[in-house]
């Protein structure tokens, strides 16, 4: 049985490469999610997550945004209160399993090079059962 989508939930899609933004976003939108804002670099990620008055349901981010940059994406992610779930992919790190699922569900690792379409049914699931996710489902007229 499919979860109904919360179509309140705020998604956030970070990658370089257009194609890959497009088809995450195309799989989400199968999935039944359409609030969600494709950015192309980590400067629009800290101003996304920054400034917005709202927490960030969800952030999808590929982890070579931060190649060559001195900065711990998992922490940011971890430790964030804006940020309520994270799945970082394309994480070249040795001994990554295709999907590992970090302290109190927050934050996932994907060594795969793209979210596939049961990465993102997983994920999603794992969103929506978040009492936050619930309470904001009745914001938007199901």
């Amino acid at each position: 049985m499919r979860i109904r989508p919360n179509k309140a939930l705020r998604i956030l899609i970070a990658d370089e490469q257009h194609f890959y933004r497009l088809r995450i976003e195309r799989d989400l939108n199968h999935l039944g999610y359409y609030r969600i804002a494709p950015l192309h670099q980590l400067v629009q990620v800290f101003s996304a997550v920054e400034y917005d008055r709202e927490p960030l349901d969800l952030l999808i981010i590929n982890a070579s945004l931060v190649k060559g940059v001195k900065f711990d994406l998992f922490s940011f992610c971890m430790d964030n209160p804006h940020i309520r779930y994270a799945l970082i992919y394309d994480d070249q790190q040795r001994g990554v399993p295709s999907l590992l699922v970090c302290r109190q569900d927050k934050v996932l690792i994907s060594a795969l090079p793209l979210p596939d379409f049961e990465t993102l049914t997983h994920l999603m699931a794992k969103v929506e059962t978040c009492p936050v996710a619930q309470e904001r489902n009745g914001e938007v007229g199901a």
